[in-house]
């Protein structure tokens, strides 16, 4: 396994705080670099939302024409359902996931793969950009990583990822874009009593994420990878829906499936910017009690649930890129 410019493991990396019951990464948020928790009920959401997209992929894992990668990249791999995955079905590649928080990392992973603690900003101590060297990896997957990656680096992020890729070897990007839709226009038009609060959700978590990151990147990776230097750049849009409103079965059961990863999502992404970052000093001060949070949290996750079925047709865009290197 490659192992150049890795460093032992920081206590810093270790170090966790609460916020409103939740557990954070001390480093992630004194560094900016990501807002969401790290404790056993993100974990789980994760899990479950990777069994979502797994149904929405059909299955599959890499989407590039590439048939017996050596070694690949996961970049932000959380929990490792991905790399697992990837391990288990390529029993022959070195398969390497590095992730910012040691917490949520898997502790027995297959003995083909590899994890690593990194901050994919380049911020660990003494590392300044990707530790791996130059021509190395026949895969890099990056899959919703928006949440952990500066604003300012996206460019350089995608440049370091085109460095450490073999001649013809492939980055495959996952991305959603957080502002909630509907293919009916229900969702918009504001004719129901919450105006509707999936929508101010998706308004205030663009606006609780600038400037620390840039919520709209997925809509621009494309064009990022070709000045990178990656070739044929294929991007695909695929329409996740966020319950069961579809009448195609399998957009149904997809949508079904969904539900519960939305319903966690909404408040553990949203928990700590909303709190810390939305309105000013003497505003964020005045917030109500945790108890108040749950209660409001309770009652909109209700009142979006009373409307996604089946008028509202809620549904997010995931852009699925994949890049060849030269």
């Amino acid at each position: 396994m490659q192992r150049d410019g890795t460093v032992p493991l920081d206590e810093t990396f270790t170090e966790t705080i609460e916020h409103y019951g939740r557990s954070y990464q001390h480093y992630s948020l004194t560094n900016g670099t990501y807002f969401a928790p790290i404790d056993e009920d993100e974990i789980s959401r994760l899990e479950v939302m990777h069994g979502v997209l797994s149904r929405l992929f059909d299955g599959r894992l890499i989407f590039p024409p590439i048939r017996s990668p050596r070694r690949i990249l996961d970049c932000g791999c959380g929990p490792g359902d991905w790399a697992i995955e990837v391990a288990t079905q390529y029993p022959d590649a070195e398969v390497l996931g590095i992730d910012v928080s040691p917490h949520m990392i898997p502790e027995n992973p297959p003995d083909n793969m590899e994890l690593q603690v990194d901050d994919l900003n380049g911020r660990q101590v003494a590392v300044s950009k990707f530790t791996f060297r130059s021509n190395h990896f026949d895969v890099v997957h990056s899959q919703m990583v928006a949440g952990g990656i500066h604003a300012n680096r996206w460019r350089s992020y995608i440049r370091d990822i085109f460095r450490v890729l073999k001649p013809g070897g492939w980055c495959q990007m996952v991305e959603i874009y957080f502002n909630a839709q509907s293919d009916n226009g229900t969702l918009s038009r504001g004719d129901f009593p919450i105006d509707h609060a999936l929508s101010q959700w998706s308004r205030q978590y663009l606006e609780s994420q600038q400037p620390y990151k840039d919520p709209r990147a997925p809509l621009q990776l494309a064009s990022w990878m070709r000045s990178a230097g990656f070739t044929e750049v294929e991007s695909r849009l695929l329409t996740l829906p966020m319950c069961g409103w579809s009448s195609v079965p399998r957009d149904y059961d997809i949508g079904r499936s969904n539900t519960d990863n939305v319903n966690q999502l909404l408040y553990s992404l949203a928990l700590y910017p909303f709190t810390q970052f939305l309105g000013s000093s003497e505003e964020r001060s005045q917030q109500p009690s945790i108890q108040g949070l749950l209660s409001r949290k309770a009652t909109t996750v209700t009142a979006i649930k009373s409307h996604f079925e089946p008028l509202r047709h809620a549904s997010v865009n995931r852009e699925i890129l994949c890049g060849q290197g030269l």
